[in-house]
């Protein structure tokens, strides 16, 4: 080596500058003496209604010439406030359905639907008591045979012999329904992964004749369902309470009112 090459770190290390910008003007040979250009300005609102109506309400202030620029200029800035609206609003339903279960900074203090069930359970075991009473003493009524009876005693035997009826009515339907089902047979699920099936969205679309190209018919391709959040009126009064500008306005006492 020269003595001008022992101060140059490439060559020391062994790297062939000429060959390396070679190699990197042959990996981007796309990119250079192409022109970049920016994608064409498309406006969120149509022009024409957009424009007609920006005139009617310039027309009041003694204006008569609204140029295109404005009408493009307002079509965005719609854009963005919606935008806006629309990322406010997705945050406080998230917010609203969030949930601390599995959080261990908190503690659940009370489960008010464990509660509700088991009062719902106590009810039904009541209610199960009382019609077992009531059945009982409807079966005794209805086994007397006392010779002088009284209105309420044979009310109490004729309402007897409407519950055997009833009761009789049932068991027949019951084995009726499961005579049919014998009769069907076991019912077969839908194999969801079977070939030429694609899950989409939680539903199964068949693929009728031979499989189109680019889909495989070893396996099916499975679609991850996408995460949809609903938004309702409660969460847009409560955007509405908070910002500034709409605190104090019509569109939130008509939101009320609904």
């Amino acid at each position: 080596r020269d003595d001008d090459d022992i101060n140059d770190v490439a060559s020391m290390a062994g790297v062939n500058l000429n060959e390396e910008s070679a190699r990197i003007m042959a990996t981007n040979s796309d990119l250079v003496g192409s022109q970049m250009q920016s994608c064409k300005d498309e406006p969120f609102l149509a022009a024409i209604p957009l424009h007609k109506r920006i005139l009617e309400t310039a027309k009041k202030l003694g204006i008569t010439d609204v140029p295109a620029e404005v009408v493009t200029f307002i079509s965005h800035a719609t854009q963005s406030r919606l935008r806006t609206v629309i990322e406010k609003v997705t945050v406080i339903t998230q917010h609203r359905m969030e949930s601390y279960k599995d959080d261990e900074w908190y503690e659940q203090a009370t489960d008010v639907r464990s509660q509700l069930k088991f009062f719902e359970q106590l009810e039904r075991l009541e209610k199960q008591r009382k019609d077992e009473q009531e059945r009982e003493i409807l079966l005794k009524a209805a086994k007397s045979r006392s010779r002088q009876e009284d209105p309420e005693q044979a009310r109490l035997k004729q309402k007897a012999k409407e519950m055997q009826q009833q009761e009789l009515a049932q068991m027949r339907q019951r084995d009726a329904n499961l005579t049919a089902l014998a009769a069907i047979g076991p019912r077969k699920k839908r194999k969801l992964d079977a070939p030429g099936l694609l899950t989409i969205g939680g539903e199964g679309v068949g693929l009728c004749g031979g499989s189109p190209a680019g889909l495989g018919t070893g396996s099916p391709r499975q679609y991850p369902r996408q995460k949809i959040t609903r938004v309702n009126l409660r969460d847009f009064i409560f955007y509405m309470e908070q910002e500034r500008e709409m605190s104090r306005s019509l569109l939130l006492y008509r939101a009320l009112l609904k």
